[in-house]
């Protein structure tokens, strides 16, 4: 049975903000009467996560991703609408939520900039109350995981940008949180260092079942970590469901590029039309919902002699900027 650690009903959040008006005339009113709007960062929102879950939380800039994740946190209370996190309201129970989140934000860290790496750790040990037998334990986890016993007695201000998104990743599981929020973690950082973050989500998604939330604008982390997305666009959810999913909603039809020997023959196959025909390439558009890839290569390849193939599928980019945009 699945158990939900993230329940948001009919969320809302709003902020009054000054209206400037244009010109000196204009700043000179300001001064003395203030006309206020209402501005909806998210706007009637709900959704649930069940535990285990990597969910990809997503939208273009100012469309209430940040919002919703510090009012999960407790951090913003809603205008209206309620949250549950591990059973707790964030803004009613505060305290017990903490003990159950770990929060990685990319460009905030929560190590102490003074410190040895191993003292931040030492601080927040106690901080979370974390038993020394459990601390280090859940160490050396991260040790084997981040690799950050090669610099944790260095000061934090002298860590590599790497090395301290290892460290607040490990920073983040030291209390063994059951929910794990992610902002942004692979922001600046090289292929190798993106390699072990993604490896430490993986893992300890898969040995601990920790539900991880992450908000990045890095698809290559969405379409490798997130068995599930959720769009926002101006507040709204505009879509939740797998990626797979997304794609063969938005961009039904894959593309099969043929090189032949000779000049390509004529098709003529139901579900399937030439995009392009040129020298000896031919690249055809087919619905992978009513053509399987297999069946029209044997179809093609029996009908001429075929150097070389590949199916091509939608970009994903591409799939996900014209969904901010619609």
């Amino acid at each position: 049975m699945n158990q939900t650690v993230i329940s948001v009903s009919d969320l809302v959040k709003t902020y009054q903000v000054t209206k400037k008006r244009p010109g000196l005339r204009g700043s000179l009113v300001g001064l003395f009467r203030r006309e206020r709007e209402t501005f909806t960062a998210v706007d009637h929102i709900s959704f649930q996560v069940s535990r285990g879950e990597i969910v990809g939380y997503i939208g273009p800039n100012g469309a209430g991703k940040s919002t919703t994740i510090k009012m999960m946190c407790g951090i913003l209370t809603p205008t209206s609408g309620s949250i549950e996190v591990c059973g707790h309201s964030p803004q009613q129970d505060r305290k017990q939520v903490v003990q159950h989140l770990g929060v990685v934000f990319g460009q905030r860290s929560q190590l102490q900039w003074d410190l040895r790496l191993g003292e931040s750790f030492e601080l927040l040990k106690r901080i979370y109350c974390v038993e020394d037998s459990a601390f280090r334990a859940t160490l050396d986890r991260m040790d084997r995981i981040l690799g950050i016993r090669a610099f944790i007695d260095q000061p934090v201000r002298q860590l590599s940008l790497g090395q301290r998104m290892r460290g607040d990743l490990a920073a983040a599981m030291l209390h063994s949180p059951q929910l794990l929020f992610l902002d942004e973690p692979t922001i600046g950082l090289d292929v190798e260092v993106k390699h072990a973050v993604r490896d430490f989500i993986k893992e300890i998604n898969a040995e601990f079942e920790t539900t991880i939330i992450l908000t990045t604008h890095d698809l290559a982390d969405i379409s490798e970590l997130c068995s599930r997305i959720i769009i926002l666009s101006e507040g709204k959810i505009i879509e939740d469901d797998s990626l797979d999913a997304i794609i063969r909603k938005v961009s039904p039809y894959r593309r099969l590029v043929l090189d032949f020997a000779s000049t390509p023959p004529e098709l003529h196959l139901d579900g399937v039309e030439t995009e392009s025909r040129e020298g000896n390439r031919l690249i055809l558009r087919f619905d992978r919902d009513r053509v399987p890839a297999a069946k029209l290569i044997s179809d093609v390849t029996s009908r001429g002699a075929v150097r070389d193939l590949r199916v091509v599928e939608p970009d994903i980019e591409d799939i996900i900027r014209g969904i901010y945009r619609s």
